[in-house]
């Protein structure tokens, strides 16, 4: 399954053999599990919940590959279904955001580290308004282009890159007394 296209994997999602259609979850969850994953875990603030929310969106995923619809883009897809799950959860429900105890990216996306500035870092995006901490863990987290991010949120590119601006401002605000101190320490 490794060489199939997100595409054919999609189609067979939705195939009556069952084997077939555990096979490409099995392949679409490794090759997007771990970033729709981060996604969640930003968004929600709680590792649990995140595994939750992922789970149901793949579920859905599922769901929706054996009611035949195309779908070219399966990333794409996974991150709105996320994205809608993320935003009903927290419209639903009281969410008190714990002090992470470990961040999941990857070795090449983590520069960072010193798990102080994990921490500080962390704690920074959840004192962002939702929706630039949503338009900026899409861009910087996940790598997704300006146009993907609006795409995922149902914004304009302009205003995409105003909202991840405005939140690298912020974030540079909250951040600089801690750095500035770390500077005249060295």
């Amino acid at each position: 399954m490794q060489n199939y296209t997100d595409k054919d994997i999609f189609l067979l999602l939705g195939d009556p053999d069952t084997k077939v259609a555990q096979a490409a979850l099995a392949e679409v969850y490794r090759r997007h599990s771990a970033r729709i994953y981060s996604y969640c875990r930003k968004i929600i603030g709680d590792n649990h919940i995140a595994e939750d929310m992922l789970q149901d969106t793949f579920m859905t995923l599922l769901e929706t590959a054996r009611k035949r619809f195309q779908i070219t883009n399966i990333f794409g897809y996974l991150l709105i279904i996320a994205r809608n799950k993320c935003l009903n959860y927290k419209r639903d429900n009281t969410v008190t955001y714990d002090q992470l105890e470990e961040i999941h990216l990857s070795v090449s996306e983590n520069t960072i580290e010193s798990k102080e500035i994990v921490d500080l870092v962390t704690m920074s995006l959840d004192l962002l308004p939702e929706h630039y901490r949503e338009a900026f863990v899409l861009r910087e987290y996940n790598g997704l282009s300006y146009s993907e991010v609006g795409e995922a949120t149902g914004q304009s590119v302009e205003v995409v890159k105003v909202r991840i601006h405005r939140a690298k401002e912020k974030l540079r605000k909250v951040l600089a007394p801690y750095f500035s101190e770390m500077n005249h320490q060295a």
